[in-house]
């Protein structure tokens, strides 16, 4: 790769600027139709974005994913988006970002879909996450094409609708189904910094099975309840340990662990016959997925062990590897933060995140990734997943140029060997 002429930094910078507005009014018509996840019908908004882009000019690829898998992910639709524009023999670069977002709650000082602007900054549900890199990373090809710079390769855009569900009917399922081999992938986050890894997730479901009995006579009858107390209080002991074991990447701390859903019982005046609840495990990346769902299985059947009368089941709900560094990913990792560090003037890192993203997707299937786009230093700046979720617009600009430039310098007519 060579570095990025200043006449083409220039003819990037006008070519970004003079449609910056054209790109304000699309993120707004984006979070204008909703799209919550649950319930997961996330067809309406794919068509939305595809009759946009194709406003603009591209060439949209519409691939549904097909019902009974949509629906055995929990989802009601799902159309996945793909645009393609080759400059030429060269590396193919997907940009991805998701337009499923959590639903809005309770707490808005604004219409949630509303894309209100106030002093700069634009309010409503998916404009930071990640609605907001539809437009990065859509708006950021339309001004490689507008500079005319002899590029070698392909920018494509995955853009998908799962990721609040986990992943698998998006990127997954394109990469699996063979509608994309990329070389490289960047996927949707924020300005200020390069997401170089991230957390693993596992998602367990606890079921405990006693026996109902007339409150009056408690002992004819196996209390769910109280077993499952005992199986809390051996997990909720668990995190001191947890929080001794340290990542070594910069952003990211220790595992969680979080017990967020439970419900049981028949009235108040009945032996709970069933209590079952659902816990989150956070993974950091030097952690084995495997390892880590064997000790908690273990944790709980010791917790529930000598009980008569309960039996425990444990479901595996969700699975999110975390994601590492692999390949070429440190090269493109630097190549990022170097054009961010000059757009934004200001020292831009590479770090890891406690969350977990699509991204694992394509690092697992081995090509070098990361995660950069528009918004502020973090998700609690954005408001992402709360009310009155917010993007500063000129984050949006630059990280529109930011993305542009890297491309433009990863793209550059070279060496053969300049690409994987």
């Amino acid at each position: 790769m060579t570095d990025l002429s200043p006449a083409l930094a220039i003819r990037l910078e006008e070519a970004v600027s003079a449609r910056f507005d054209e790109e304000t009014r699309f993120l707004a018509e984006l979070v204008k139709v909703p799209s919550d996840n649950p319930p997961g019908d996330c067809a309406p908004h794919a068509a939305r974005a595809a009759d946009l882009l194709e406003a603009m000019g591209f060439t949209v690829e519409r691939h549904p994913v097909p019902a009974e898998l949509v629906h055995a992910n929990g989802m009601a639709s799902a159309t996945n988006l793909v645009v393609r524009h080759r400059f030429g023999d060269g590396p193919v670069v997907a940009m991805n970002a998701h337009g499923d977002v959590v639903p809005p709650g309770e707490g808005w000082s604004s219409d949630p879909y509303g894309a209100e602007i106030r002093d700069g900054v634009m309010y409503g549900r998916g404009v930071a996450v990640s609605k907001s890199d539809f437009a990065t990373y859509a708006f950021a090809l339309r001004a490689l094409m507008a500079a005319g710079a002899p590029l070698k390769g392909t920018v494509e855009l995955h853009l998908t609708y799962d990721e609040e569900a986990g992943g698998e009917i998006g990127p997954k399922w394109l990469l699996e189904q063979g509608i994309s081999r990329p070389d490289y992938a960047v996927s949707a986050s924020f300005a200020y910094s390069v997401v170089t890894a991230h957390n693993g997730c596992l998602h367990l479901e606890v079921q405990v099975d006693g026996k109902s009995a007339h409150a009056a006579r408690p002992d004819t009858g196996h209390d769910a309840l109280e077993a499952a107390t005992g199986i809390l209080a051996a997990l909720y002991a668990h995190r001191p340990a947890l929080a001794e074991r340290r990542s070594s990447v910069p952003g990211i701390t220790s595992p969680s662990l979080t017990v967020g859903l439970i419900q049981g019982g028949i009235n108040t005046n009945v032996v709970p016959d069933r209590v079952t609840f659902r816990l989150d495990r956070r993974m950091i990346p030097e952690e084995t997925p495997a390892e880590v769902e064997a000790e908690l299985r273990a944790l709980i059947g010791q917790a529930a062990a000598g009980r008569d009368g309960i039996r425990v089941t444990v479901r595996r709900i969700l699975l999110a590897r975390p994601f590492r560094s692999v390949g070429d990913a440190p090269r493109l990792a630097g190549l990022f933060a170097r054009h961010a560090e000059a757009v934004l003037g200001r020292p831009v890192g590479q770090n890891g995140i406690p969350l977990y993203t699509d991204a694992r997707h394509y690092s697992e299937a081995g090509i070098p990734t990361i995660l950069y786009g528009a918004g502020p230093r973090d998700l609690l700046e954005a408001n992402g997943h709360r009310a009155d979720e917010k993007l500063v617009l000129e984050d949006l600009r630059q990280a529109t140029l930011v993305v542009a430039r890297a491309l433009a310098e990863l793209l550059t007519a070279g060496e053969e060997g300049d690409h994987p």
